[in-house]
């Protein structure tokens, strides 16, 4: 890079190096799972940022330079990760359709899902048959799909609500987890109420195996580019830049997300159902999986982009509504653990430990 004799950057050199990182789009407004071509917004040139302005002294001038050069030799040094060169795609092409990768995240897990369950079943004490779990897994999907768009409309975009063709768009993204979390449960108290199951212990053995699709689901978050995190401060050698969150790198939080809500959370409901009697204790895994979920979200949100239309929203309470929605979850896991602790386990006179 040439720079002149008075230690200033050639203003030439940073139009042709500099200037067109820094059109900064602004987020899509609607995105929870969609992010498309956002508008740009206009900033100076690199010219005019660059510009000799008439100087007093000397010294003056090389003061002023030596921050911009001070960042230049740190981004030289510690270039970041940008998402476009890794070479990711937001489907397959098929020709006459593009096969999402969400979908497949879906489908990864509610077939994960329906196996570990039906594996479960084979063990002594289960509290439903395999025609019960062929029910629950047909309502859960539609549970989940159903309430994660309306969870998404109310939680995040009330303006759907309005516009009902828009709603129903699925397809142009905008799920919510809590949402998809609610129509599941309701999914499940149905098919408990109308087979005579023990709501609770079914909810503990569909717990065990809700991982797998978080897991699945955030990995698609990245692969898509969307849901990107706050802007890195600091040392982050791993921090990206997106295509849609602007010039400067970001937290990857759909990793962060990816690694806690799923890999994490699944390898500690695996050990506790397998490898303790966890499972004959009504309600502890449910409340482990919802505190820890919860608690791994509150986590993530500090490291996560609040949604557009949400920043005013987070600032003037101080919390974003990932955060909010998050404490009643991690309030209700807490009360079921400790439910599920001072009762005795099934299937025992005394109380034995998980």
């Amino acid at each position: 890079m040439r720079v002149d004799d008075k230690g200033l950057i050639s203003g030439a050199v940073w139009e042709r190096t500099y200037a067109s990182s820094f059109a900064a789009p602004a987020k899509h407004p609607f995105g929870d799972r969609n992010p498309q071509s956002a508008p740009r917004i206009a900033v100076p040139s690199g010219p005019a940022l660059c510009q000799k302005r008439p100087r007093l002294k000397p010294s003056i001038t090389r003061r002023t330079s030596l921050p911009v050069l001070t960042l230049l030799a740190a981004a030289a040094a510690h270039p970041p990760i940008h998402w476009l060169d890794l070479g990711l795609t937001r489907g397959i092409d098929l020709g006459f359709f593009t096969l999402r990768w969400y979908s497949l995240a879906y489908l990864a897990g509610i077939v994960l899902a329906y196996w570990h369950v039906s594996k479960t079943l084979k063990l002594p004490g289960a509290p439903m048959a395999q025609n019960h779990a062929d029910d629950l897994f047909f309502y859960c999907t539609l549970g989940v799909i159903l309430g994660g768009r309306l969870g998404y409309a109310t939680f995040y975009a009330p303006h759907l609500w309005a516009d009902p063709a828009e709603l129903v768009k699925l397809w142009e993204g905008g799920m919510s987890f809590h949402g998809g979390l609610i129509g599941c449960t309701l999914a499940m108290a149905w098919v408990a109420w109308r087979g005579g199951l023990n709501f609770l212990r079914v909810c503990d053995y569909v717990a065990v195996a809700v991982p797998f699709g978080l897991f699945f689901g955030r990995l698609a978050n990245f692969v898509n580019g969307e849901l990107w995190g706050r802007v890195a401060i600091g040392n982050v050698p791993w921090a990206m830049v997106f295509p849609d969150g602007g010039p400067l790198p970001r937290h990857p939080s759909q990793l962060y997300e990816a690694g806690l809500e799923g890999l994490a959370l699944l390898i500690v409901m695996m050990l506790l159902f397998w490898k303790t009697r966890a499972r004959f204790r009504t309600g502890l895994l449910t409340g482990v999986f919802v505190m820890g979920y919860g608690m791994a979200r509150f986590t993530v949100e500090f490291f996560r982009e609040p949604d557009a239309q949400l920043e005013e929203f987070a600032r003037t309470t101080g919390m974003s509504m990932g955060q909010w929605l998050t404490v009643p979850m991690i309030a209700l896991g807490l009360g079921l653990i400790v439910m599920a602790l001072v009762r005795k386990p099934l299937g025992s006179g005394s109380a034995a430990p998980a």
